[in-house]
């Protein structure tokens, strides 16, 4: 029978949810204690089995956050700042009343390791349950408090490592998700994660970690970037290294310890911290991240799971500040290139060309974060021998096109989650129409049948190819297509690119294109 206050007995203790259209539905469940005062910069600690019954009708608050990037899709998200605390470590499930032994779709949200939250409309996970899934969201430790390396940090640690605290919170979301998630109807060795842009950058660390082995058995990631990432003690590509970086913004900050950081207003940190130039990334530390993610992705010891990746053709026109100014003419836009890839720029000119400079800035940048990186996962796992899924979303509609947004960062999300009427005020309106229905209904099909099989299938749709030999992938524009040979000469330029980079211990990320390195 259904009842409106479902409860769940988990071994961490004893919930009450919602019931909503055969869902049931629990929200901001703790899964490890507060990180808070002397438990600052500390890997998260497993939360003690609760007594009674605990209320799971609401999401727990927002890791604390500096206002976004004015410009940023992020800011698209939601119509306000959401509430906040470094009481964040929460998560929310969705789960069909039948549920039993289910797939389990665990999300990690995007926000550039800055901002971001599981509570956003657009994450709501009722339409991917109504598919037999369960589906968990969580919150994990952003900016200055969920990134900071330090030699202090270091020193406290048993392993001699720091930063990587919001990398730790996840993992031990899924490993509250392998040891409860059974009392929810899930199974838990058909876990998959996945998530969007940063929640992508985040599935490659998992991916990529030894500690993270065997908490899930596929990933999705959508708007993967495999950029070069900050080592914990060397200075190395082009940075300085992460526990410099820490000490620097100590130092920036007035704070001459360890303590007097942790005494900080956590608000205050992190709107100081950006200011003072601190960006947060993934620490290369030999322990957590043993090695930079390109390099273990072409080492072969990434996590043997199948893959589905892709990105967006519009990346870049909602992140116009990861692109170059249009310079005035064609000459000058030519003689930059030729200045920044002297033998290599007559490939770059015919990918990017002079002609058209508006989209080529756009496009560049697009293809080093974005789409190099999707082709090289799907790569990389096809070589282990696993299924490996490439999808291209560029499907446009008229507020977003008409605001110069075709195919943004980030608007595939409510079309996979089927929350495409659940979108901020502020962001493009999708139409009600048959057709975004349609694509919507078929994307979140392929990516339901993924986290159940680990091959995407979608009713009334064609299928979906194995990346493979033939290098094919499924091509979401008004209606899902599948295809071959994505944007041809775009991966193979990148890759070269890459590893120009790395012999030359030079970054790779958004500095390409008029904003390159010369030789």
């Amino acid at each position: 029978m259904t009842t409106p206050h479902p409860t769940v007995d988990a071994p961490a203790g004893t919930v009450a949810g919602r019931a909503e259209s055969g869902i049931r539905i629990f929200k901001g469940i703790p899964y490890a204690l507060p990180p808070v005062g002397a438990a600052r910069w500390r890997p998260p600690t497993p939360l003690p089995p609760w007594p009674g019954v605990r209320d799971a009708a609401s999401f727990g608050p927002a890791a604390v956050q500096a206002p976004s990037r004015p410009g940023s899709i992020y800011s698209l998200y939601a119509d306000g700042p959401p509430p906040m605390s470094e009481d964040c470590l929460t998560l929310n499930i969705w789960t069909p009343y039948d549920a039993r032994d289910c797939a389990v779709f665990v999300w990690i949200h995007g926000g550039a390791l800055t901002t971001g939250a599981s509570l956003e409309p657009i994450f709501d996970g009722a339409k991917l349950a109504a598919h037999g899934i369960i589906v968990v969201s969580l919150n994990y430790r952003l900016g200055v408090l969920g990134w900071l390396a330090h030699p202090e940090l270091s020193a406290e640690s048993p392993l001699g490592i720091s930063g990587n605290y919001g990398l730790l919170d996840q993992i031990e979301a899924l490993r509250w998700v392998q040891h409860n998630i059974a009392s929810f109807g899930g199974d838990p060795a058909k876990v998959t994660i996945a998530g969007e842009s940063a929640g992508a950058l985040s599935v490659m660390y998992l991916m990529t970690s030894p500690t993270a082995r065997g908490l899930f058995a596929k990933a999705i990631a959508q708007s993967a970037y495999m950029v070069s990432t900050p080592a914990l003690k060397e200075h190395c590509f082009g940075v300085p290294s992460a526990e410099q970086s820490g000490l620097a913004l100590a130092a920036a900050l007035g704070a001459p310890d360890l303590d007097a950081l942790r005494a900080m207003d956590p608000h205050q940190l992190m709107r100081a911290a950006p200011a003072a130039g601190y960006v947060p990334w993934g620490t290369i530390d030999g322990k957590l991240l043993p090695r930079q993610l390109v390099d273990v992705f072409d080492r072969g010891e990434q996590a043997p799971v199948p893959l589905l990746a892709g990105f967006n053709s519009g990346e870049i026109r909602s992140l116009r500040f990861l692109a170059p100014p249009i310079p005035a003419t064609a000459e000058a836009y030519e003689t930059t290139i030729r200045e920044r890839y002297s033998d290599r720029a007559d490939a770059f000119l015919r990918l990017y060309p002079s002609d058209d400079r508006s989209e080529s800035v756009l496009a560049a940048p697009r293809d080093a974060l974005y789409g190099w990186s999707a082709e090289h996962l799907v790569r990389k796992q096809t070589a282990l021998g696993r299924p490996a899924f490439l999808y291209f979303f560029d499907h446009g509609y008229p507020s977003a096109d008409d605001a110069g947004l075709h195919a943004f960062h980030a608007s595939e999300v409510p079309f996979v989650f089927g929350t495409w009427d659940r979108t901020s005020t502020v962001w493009p309106k999708i139409p009600p129409t048959q057709t975004e229905q349609r694509l919507s209904e078929a994307m979140t099909g392929y990516w339901t049948s993924f986290a159940r099989d680990g091959r995407p299938g979608a009713t009334a749709q064609p299928p979906w190819p194995e990346f493979g030999q033939a290098e094919a992938y499924m091509a979401f524009t008004a209606a899902p297509t599948p295809d071959q040979h994505l944007l041809p000469g775009m991966y193979a330029f990148h890759e070269t690119e890459v590893q120009r980079r790395r012999e030359r211990d030079l970054p790779w990320n958004w500095n390409v294109g008029l904003w390159a390195p010369p030789p």
